[in-house]
């Protein structure tokens, strides 16, 4: 959801912009949930992607990477250990520092709830990330 919203508010920048999402503990190659698609047409997004694991290669190559919780800051900047340049460039995504709980499970509104969470947090901590690397 979170890849799909960004990708949404980068659409059309010059030069294009990537984005991508990938989990800690994520099994490769799965369908987004009914819940996370129906969220997401509920705001006008499509998004077919699937799931991937996060490498230490993918990590390097970010110019920054989006957390939804301090474990999962951690966890990736574990997986960096050896470069503390690339752990520089990991962070929470809600800038205020509240983890981003996972709706996995829940039902449907609290998917909807995420995706307006989203909305909202996503596109400002990019802007606000992009400002600070130029």
């Amino acid at each position: 959801m979170a890849e799909a919203i960004g990708r949404a508010h980068l659409h059309g920048t010059e030069p294009p912009i990537f984005v991508g999402s990938a989990g800690i503990a994520a099994l490769d190659g799965f369908k987004p949930s009914e819940e996370t698609v129906a969220a997401l047409a509920t705001l006008g997004i499509e998004h077919d992607g699937r799931s991937k694991s996060l490498t230490a290669d993918m990590a390097r190559k970010a110019d920054f990477i989006l957390c939804m919780s301090q474990h999962h800051v951690d966890a990736v900047r574990h997986l960096l250990a050896d470069d503390e340049a690339a752990q520089a460039k990991v962070h929470l995504l809600d800038p205020s520092g509240n983890a981003v709980p996972d709706p996995i499970g829940a039902g449907q509104p609290t998917y909807d709830a995420l995706a307006k969470q989203f909305v909202e947090i996503i596109p400002a901590r990019i802007e606000s990330l992009l400002a600070a690397s130029t």
